[in-house]
Protein backbone atom coordinates (compact mmCIF):
# COMPACT_ATOMS: atom_id res chain seq x y z
CA UNK A 1 0.00 0.00 0.00
CA UNK A 2 2.59 2.38 0.91
CA UNK A 3 5.51 0.88 -1.10
CA UNK A 4 5.30 4.34 -3.13
CA UNK A 5 6.37 6.32 -0.31
CA UNK A 6 9.70 4.11 -0.18
CA UNK A 7 7.98 1.73 2.97
CA UNK A 8 8.98 -1.93 2.31
CA UNK A 9 5.53 -4.71 2.14
CA UNK A 10 6.35 -5.58 5.51
CA UNK A 11 6.56 -2.05 6.98
CA UNK A 12 3.28 -1.40 5.01
CA UNK A 13 1.31 -4.46 7.04
CA UNK A 14 2.62 -3.35 10.35
CA UNK A 15 1.42 -0.09 9.68
CA UNK A 16 -2.15 -1.28 8.65
CA UNK A 17 -1.56 -3.80 11.71
CA UNK A 18 -0.66 -0.66 13.96
CA UNK A 19 -3.97 1.24 12.94
CA UNK A 20 -6.33 -2.01 13.28
CA UNK A 21 -4.67 -2.64 16.63
CA UNK A 22 -3.08 0.06 18.41
CA UNK A 23 -2.96 -1.56 21.64
CA UNK A 24 -0.58 -4.31 19.99
CA UNK A 25 3.39 -4.83 21.19
CA UNK A 26 5.66 -6.37 19.26
CA UNK A 27 5.22 -9.76 19.63
CA UNK A 28 1.86 -9.38 18.35
CA UNK A 29 2.17 -7.25 15.40
CA UNK A 30 4.70 -9.89 14.54
CA UNK A 31 2.47 -12.65 14.72
CA UNK A 32 -0.51 -10.84 12.90
CA UNK A 33 2.20 -9.98 9.64
CA UNK A 34 3.49 -13.54 10.28
CA UNK A 35 7.06 -11.96 11.05
CA UNK A 36 9.98 -12.24 13.58
CA UNK A 37 10.01 -9.41 16.13
CA UNK A 38 13.53 -8.18 15.37
CA UNK A 39 11.70 -8.04 11.46
CA UNK A 40 8.95 -5.62 13.09
CA UNK A 41 11.82 -3.30 14.82
CA UNK A 42 13.38 -2.83 11.08
CA UNK A 43 9.08 -1.53 9.93
CA UNK A 44 9.17 0.25 13.19
CA UNK A 45 12.32 2.36 12.42
CA UNK A 46 11.20 2.66 8.28
CA UNK A 47 7.95 4.15 9.75
CA UNK A 48 9.60 6.12 12.35
CA UNK A 49 11.76 7.53 9.33
CA UNK A 50 8.71 8.77 7.51
CA UNK A 51 7.15 9.84 10.98
CA UNK A 52 4.21 7.28 10.48
CA UNK A 53 4.96 6.30 14.14
CA UNK A 54 5.80 8.68 17.42
CA UNK A 55 6.85 7.95 20.97
CA UNK A 56 4.23 7.15 23.01
CA UNK A 57 3.36 9.55 26.52
CA UNK A 58 0.98 6.75 27.66
CA UNK A 59 3.27 3.78 27.65
CA UNK A 60 7.18 5.55 27.72
CA UNK A 61 9.58 3.06 25.67
CA UNK A 62 6.63 2.25 23.40
CA UNK A 63 5.48 3.91 19.66
CA UNK A 64 2.10 4.90 18.60
CA UNK A 65 0.82 4.80 15.70
CA UNK A 66 -0.43 8.35 13.31
CA UNK A 67 -3.25 8.40 11.98
CA UNK A 68 -3.06 8.68 7.88
CA UNK A 69 -4.53 11.62 7.17
CA UNK A 70 -1.97 13.08 9.20
CA UNK A 71 0.58 11.05 8.99
CA UNK A 72 0.67 10.18 5.23
CA UNK A 73 0.03 13.85 4.29
CA UNK A 74 3.03 15.06 5.98
CA UNK A 75 4.82 12.09 4.00
CA UNK A 76 3.24 13.39 0.66
CA UNK A 77 4.50 16.81 1.26
CA UNK A 78 7.88 15.47 2.00
CA UNK A 79 7.96 14.15 -1.13
CA UNK A 80 5.99 16.84 -3.28
CA UNK A 81 9.08 19.05 -1.57
CA UNK A 82 12.02 16.94 -2.51
CA UNK A 83 10.42 16.81 -6.03
CA UNK A 84 10.20 20.38 -6.62
CA UNK A 85 13.77 20.53 -5.61
CA UNK A 86 15.44 18.02 -8.13
CA UNK A 87 12.40 19.84 -10.79
CA UNK A 88 14.44 23.13 -9.78
CA UNK A 89 17.47 21.22 -10.31
CA UNK A 90 16.28 19.83 -13.52
CA UNK A 91 16.03 23.20 -14.99
CA UNK A 92 18.75 24.54 -13.76
CA UNK A 93 21.16 21.53 -15.01
CA UNK A 94 18.69 22.27 -18.35
CA UNK A 95 20.15 25.67 -18.93
CA UNK A 96 23.92 24.50 -18.28
CA UNK A 97 23.90 22.24 -20.34
CA UNK A 98 22.33 23.80 -23.55
CA UNK A 99 24.99 26.44 -22.76
CA UNK A 100 27.68 23.83 -23.26
CA UNK A 101 26.37 22.06 -26.70
CA UNK A 102 25.95 25.69 -27.70
CA UNK A 103 30.07 26.37 -26.95
CA UNK A 104 30.08 23.10 -28.73
CA UNK A 105 28.53 22.80 -31.73
CA UNK A 106 30.78 24.64 -34.12
CA UNK A 107 33.89 22.75 -33.10
CA UNK A 108 34.69 19.22 -34.54
CA UNK A 109 37.80 18.52 -32.80
CA UNK A 110 38.47 14.71 -32.25
CA UNK A 111 36.11 14.58 -29.12
CA UNK A 112 33.30 16.25 -31.01
CA UNK A 113 32.05 15.16 -34.82
CA UNK A 114 28.64 17.09 -36.82
CA UNK A 115 26.33 14.16 -38.00
CA UNK A 116 24.29 16.13 -41.08
CA UNK A 117 21.00 14.16 -41.87
CA UNK A 118 19.17 11.31 -40.53
CA UNK A 119 20.90 8.95 -42.62
CA UNK A 120 24.55 10.14 -40.70
CA UNK A 121 22.72 9.91 -37.68
CA UNK A 122 21.17 6.52 -38.05
CA UNK A 123 24.99 5.27 -38.45
CA UNK A 124 26.36 6.59 -36.05
CA UNK A 125 23.72 5.00 -33.71
CA UNK A 126 24.12 1.72 -35.31
CA UNK A 127 28.04 1.76 -34.94
CA UNK A 128 27.95 2.79 -31.35
CA UNK A 129 24.99 0.53 -30.02
CA UNK A 130 27.16 -2.17 -31.77
CA UNK A 131 30.21 -1.26 -29.56
CA UNK A 132 27.97 -0.86 -26.11
CA UNK A 133 28.53 -3.25 -23.37
CA UNK A 134 26.45 -1.64 -20.40
CA UNK A 135 23.91 1.03 -20.69
CA UNK A 136 21.81 3.25 -23.05
CA UNK A 137 20.03 6.32 -21.87
CA UNK A 138 17.48 8.48 -23.78
CA UNK A 139 15.50 11.23 -23.88
CA UNK A 140 12.53 11.34 -26.58
CA UNK A 141 10.71 14.63 -26.24
CA UNK A 142 7.33 15.19 -28.53
CA UNK A 143 3.97 13.37 -28.75
CA UNK A 144 4.84 11.21 -31.97
CA UNK A 145 7.66 9.85 -33.19
CA UNK A 146 7.59 8.39 -36.98
CA UNK A 147 6.81 4.59 -37.27
CA UNK A 148 10.31 4.41 -39.70
CA UNK A 149 12.47 6.05 -36.88
CA UNK A 150 10.81 4.22 -34.16
CA UNK A 151 11.36 0.57 -36.94
CA UNK A 152 15.38 1.85 -36.93
CA UNK A 153 15.62 2.28 -33.28
CA UNK A 154 14.01 -1.12 -32.87
CA UNK A 155 16.78 -2.94 -35.22
CA UNK A 156 19.59 -0.94 -33.78
CA UNK A 157 18.82 -1.87 -30.06
CA UNK A 158 18.02 -6.02 -30.71
CA UNK A 159 21.89 -6.50 -30.70
CA UNK A 160 22.75 -4.53 -27.30
CA UNK A 161 19.27 -5.85 -25.58
CA UNK A 162 20.60 -9.62 -26.68
CA UNK A 163 23.89 -8.64 -25.12
CA UNK A 164 22.27 -7.78 -21.68
CA UNK A 165 23.20 -4.18 -22.37
CA UNK A 166 20.44 -2.00 -20.28
CA UNK A 167 18.68 0.74 -21.63
CA UNK A 168 16.39 3.59 -19.75
CA UNK A 169 14.10 5.44 -22.12
CA UNK A 170 12.43 8.66 -21.15
CA UNK A 171 9.18 9.73 -23.18
CA UNK A 172 6.73 12.69 -22.91
CA UNK A 173 3.13 11.74 -21.25
CA UNK A 174 1.50 12.83 -24.51
CA UNK A 175 3.04 9.93 -26.19
CA UNK A 176 0.91 7.56 -24.36
CA UNK A 177 -1.67 8.46 -26.99
CA UNK A 178 0.64 7.51 -29.86
CA UNK A 179 -0.33 3.92 -30.73
CA UNK A 180 3.27 3.73 -32.48
CA UNK A 181 5.22 4.95 -29.66
CA UNK A 182 3.23 2.70 -27.06
CA UNK A 183 3.70 -0.10 -29.39
CA UNK A 184 7.49 0.46 -29.08
CA UNK A 185 7.99 1.12 -25.54
CA UNK A 186 5.66 -2.13 -24.61
CA UNK A 187 8.40 -3.91 -26.76
CA UNK A 188 11.63 -2.58 -25.32
CA UNK A 189 9.89 -3.57 -21.64
CA UNK A 190 8.96 -7.08 -23.07
CA UNK A 191 12.82 -7.21 -23.69
CA UNK A 192 13.73 -6.02 -19.90
CA UNK A 193 13.96 -2.44 -20.87
CA UNK A 194 12.66 0.53 -18.44
CA UNK A 195 10.48 3.26 -20.15
CA UNK A 196 9.53 6.24 -17.75
CA UNK A 197 7.06 9.57 -18.56
CA UNK A 198 7.30 12.76 -17.76
CA UNK A 199 4.89 16.21 -18.81
CA UNK A 200 8.04 17.54 -19.86
CA UNK A 201 11.64 16.31 -20.81
CA UNK A 202 15.04 17.95 -21.62
CA UNK A 203 16.07 18.01 -25.89
CA UNK A 204 16.29 14.97 -27.16
CA UNK A 205 19.60 12.90 -25.98
CA UNK A 206 21.05 9.46 -25.91
CA UNK A 207 24.10 8.22 -24.14
CA UNK A 208 25.68 4.77 -24.65
CA UNK A 209 27.95 3.51 -22.30
CA UNK A 210 28.15 6.76 -20.15
CA UNK A 211 30.69 7.94 -22.82
CA UNK A 212 29.41 9.10 -26.04
CA UNK A 213 26.49 11.57 -26.49
CA UNK A 214 24.64 12.71 -29.58
CA UNK A 215 22.41 15.92 -28.92
CA UNK A 216 20.88 17.53 -31.90
CA UNK A 217 22.00 20.46 -33.36
CA UNK A 218 19.15 22.36 -33.68
CA UNK A 219 16.35 21.24 -30.63
CA UNK A 220 13.86 22.75 -33.34
CA UNK A 221 14.48 20.25 -35.88
CA UNK A 222 16.22 17.47 -34.88
CA UNK A 223 16.28 15.96 -38.18
CA UNK A 224 18.97 18.16 -39.35
CA UNK A 225 21.46 16.59 -37.58
CA UNK A 226 23.34 15.74 -34.27
CA UNK A 227 26.22 16.00 -32.63
CA UNK A 228 28.32 13.61 -31.59
CA UNK A 229 30.16 14.61 -28.06
CA UNK A 230 32.82 12.37 -25.71
CA UNK A 231 34.46 14.71 -24.06
CA UNK A 232 33.89 13.58 -19.85
CA UNK A 233 32.66 17.48 -18.79
CA UNK A 234 29.60 17.63 -21.16
CA UNK A 235 29.07 13.70 -21.32
CA UNK A 236 28.97 14.03 -17.44
CA UNK A 237 26.79 17.33 -17.71
CA UNK A 238 24.37 15.44 -19.95
CA UNK A 239 24.47 12.64 -17.54
CA UNK A 240 23.06 14.80 -14.59
CA UNK A 241 20.42 15.75 -16.22
CA UNK A 242 19.30 12.86 -17.73
CA UNK A 243 19.36 11.48 -14.15
CA UNK A 244 17.25 14.58 -12.80
CA UNK A 245 14.88 14.35 -15.65
CA UNK A 246 14.56 10.04 -14.78
CA UNK A 247 13.88 10.92 -11.16
CA UNK A 248 10.87 12.87 -11.70
CA UNK A 249 9.35 10.57 -13.91
CA UNK A 250 6.53 7.46 -13.83
CA UNK A 251 6.87 4.56 -15.32
CA UNK A 252 5.08 3.57 -18.10
CA UNK A 253 1.80 2.70 -17.33
CA UNK A 254 1.66 4.18 -13.62
CA UNK A 255 -1.11 6.68 -13.26
CA UNK A 256 -0.30 10.01 -12.04
CA UNK A 257 -2.27 10.93 -9.12
CA UNK A 258 -4.11 14.43 -8.74
CA UNK A 259 -2.41 16.88 -6.56
CA UNK A 260 -4.44 16.00 -2.91
CA UNK A 261 -4.67 19.71 -2.30
CA UNK A 262 -4.96 21.45 -5.26
CA UNK A 263 -6.94 18.23 -7.51
CA UNK A 264 -4.43 19.26 -10.35
CA UNK A 265 -2.98 16.89 -12.50
CA UNK A 266 0.87 16.51 -13.15
CA UNK A 267 0.35 18.30 -16.33
CA UNK A 268 -1.99 20.99 -15.89
CA UNK A 269 0.52 22.15 -13.09
CA UNK A 270 3.11 22.17 -15.60
CA UNK A 271 0.79 23.70 -18.23
CA UNK A 272 -0.10 27.25 -15.28
CA UNK A 273 3.36 27.21 -14.56
CA UNK A 274 4.62 27.33 -18.73
CA UNK A 275 1.94 29.91 -19.22
CA UNK A 276 2.95 32.03 -16.14
CA UNK A 277 6.41 31.99 -17.57
CA UNK A 278 5.28 33.97 -20.64
CA UNK A 279 5.03 31.09 -22.70
CA UNK A 280 2.22 31.26 -25.23
CA UNK A 281 -0.68 28.53 -25.42
CA UNK A 282 1.32 26.91 -28.96
CA UNK A 283 4.87 27.50 -27.35
CA UNK A 284 3.26 25.71 -24.08
CA UNK A 285 1.87 23.18 -25.84
CA UNK A 286 4.86 22.19 -27.81
CA UNK A 287 6.91 21.57 -24.47
CA UNK A 288 4.29 19.78 -23.22
CA UNK A 289 3.84 17.54 -26.69
CA UNK A 290 -0.03 18.15 -26.67
CA UNK A 291 -2.35 19.93 -28.96
CA UNK A 292 -3.55 23.51 -29.09
CA UNK A 293 -7.09 22.45 -28.54
CA UNK A 294 -5.71 20.26 -25.87
CA UNK A 295 -4.09 23.18 -23.96
CA UNK A 296 -7.33 25.06 -24.62
CA UNK A 297 -8.92 22.45 -23.19
CA UNK A 298 -6.77 22.12 -19.63
CA UNK A 299 -7.21 26.11 -19.51
CA UNK A 300 -10.25 25.51 -19.61
CA UNK A 301 -10.72 22.92 -16.83
CA UNK A 302 -8.47 24.91 -14.64
CA UNK A 303 -10.48 27.90 -14.79
CA UNK A 304 -13.53 26.26 -13.76
CA UNK A 305 -11.99 24.63 -10.86
CA UNK A 306 -10.62 28.47 -9.96
CA UNK A 307 -14.06 30.11 -10.41
CA UNK A 308 -12.10 32.16 -12.61
CA UNK A 309 -13.98 34.07 -16.02
CA UNK A 310 -11.10 34.73 -17.71
CA UNK A 311 -7.56 34.16 -18.03
CA UNK A 312 -6.59 36.65 -15.93
CA UNK A 313 -8.36 36.20 -13.47
CA UNK A 314 -7.46 32.43 -13.11
CA UNK A 315 -3.82 33.47 -13.24
CA UNK A 316 -4.32 35.92 -10.41
CA UNK A 317 -6.19 33.30 -8.03
CA UNK A 318 -3.53 30.41 -9.21
CA UNK A 319 -0.79 32.53 -7.81
CA UNK A 320 -2.78 33.33 -4.24
CA UNK A 321 -3.31 30.07 -3.90
CA UNK A 322 0.52 28.96 -4.26
CA UNK A 323 -0.32 26.80 -7.27
CA UNK A 324 2.47 28.35 -9.76
CA UNK A 325 5.42 27.77 -7.01
CA UNK A 326 8.27 25.88 -8.26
Amino acid sequence: MLEALGLSPLASAVYQAMLDHPDFEVERLAEACAATAAQVHDCLDELGRLMLVRSSSEHPGRLRVVAPEIGLADAIAREEAELAARQAQLATSRAAVARLVAQRADSRDANGERLLGMDAIHRRIEQLAGAMTTECLGVHPGAHHRPEDLAAARAADRGPLARGVVMKTLYQDSTRNDPHTTAHAHWLLSQGSEVRTAPVLPQRLVVFDRTHALVPIDPADTRKGALHVSEPGIVNALLDLFDQAWATAVPLGAVRADDPETGLTDIERHLLRLLGSGLTDTAAGQRLGVSPRTVSRLIASVMERLGASSRFEAGIKAAQKGWLAA
